[in-house]
């Protein structure tokens, strides 16, 4: 069995983080295939942010091999958006053009590529109740040895200690190994968004229920 490490992530962790996002991006599934024209479009979103604007709720999972996971937290959810407008989105924008054409024509990097220029910052209701958010992502390798409900704890244990209510998360609708791993973890649906079969679901949980 793996010997596994949770720890802060660092800034040379950056690629292999990329990386685990990549093979996470088809709805928690090996999203490679349909990235090949732009393998770190999502992890430009998912991942960098936070590594820069977030690095005490940044945790990555260790093994082996290098790193198979991540846990990354904003404990703020609309300050985290605000500096991610000001301080991050301007330099994606430059680099990637929003994209030409007929959106149906698009790839799905192309489609990310548009999200850099017209982002989403939904936050579900209420609000003051849950504004931190956190976001997990691990290789099949580290999935099924209870390494995700350590690192969720641990992260969730960081937001306590800087006086967090409690976090909201997003979940794909087609992702439904990640809705019961949340559900375990005392998560409860506040609401949906997008398409009946290809939306997400927000889920929350509150901090002085169990912790």
């Amino acid at each position: 069995m793996s010997r596994f490490t949770i720890r802060l992530a660092e800034p040379a962790d950056l690629s292999a983080a990329y990386h685990v996002c990549l093979k996470t991006g088809d709805h928690g599934r090996d999203g490679e295939p349909f990235y090949q024209d732009d393998p770190d479009a999502l992890g430009r979103i998912f991942v960098g942010p936070y590594l820069e604007l977030e690095p005490e709720l940044s945790l990555v999972l260790v093994d082996e091999l290098g790193v198979c996971g991540y846990c990354l937290a904003a404990l703020d959810s609309q300050t985290f958006y605000q500096r991610y407008d000001q301080d991050w989105r301007p330099r994606l924008c430059r680099e990637f053009p929003f994209p030409p054409g007929d959106p149906a024509t698009w790839t799905r990097a192309e489609t990310v590529h548009s999200w850099y220029h017209q982002p989403d910052y939904f936050c579900p209701q209420p609000y003051a109740d849950y504004p931190s958010h956190i976001h997990i992502d691990l290789l099949e390798r580290a999935r099924g040895q209870g390494q995700g409900k350590k690192m969720m704890h641990h992260q969730m244990q960081a937001l306590i200690k800087r006086r967090s209510p409690g976090a909201h998360l997003n979940v794909s609708i087609k992702n439904l190994p990640a809705q019961a791993f949340y559900n375990q973890l005392g998560f409860q649906e506040l609401t949906r968004t997008g398409p009946s079969t290809a939306g997400s679901i927000y889920l929350a949980k509150t901090f002085t229920a169990q912790y």
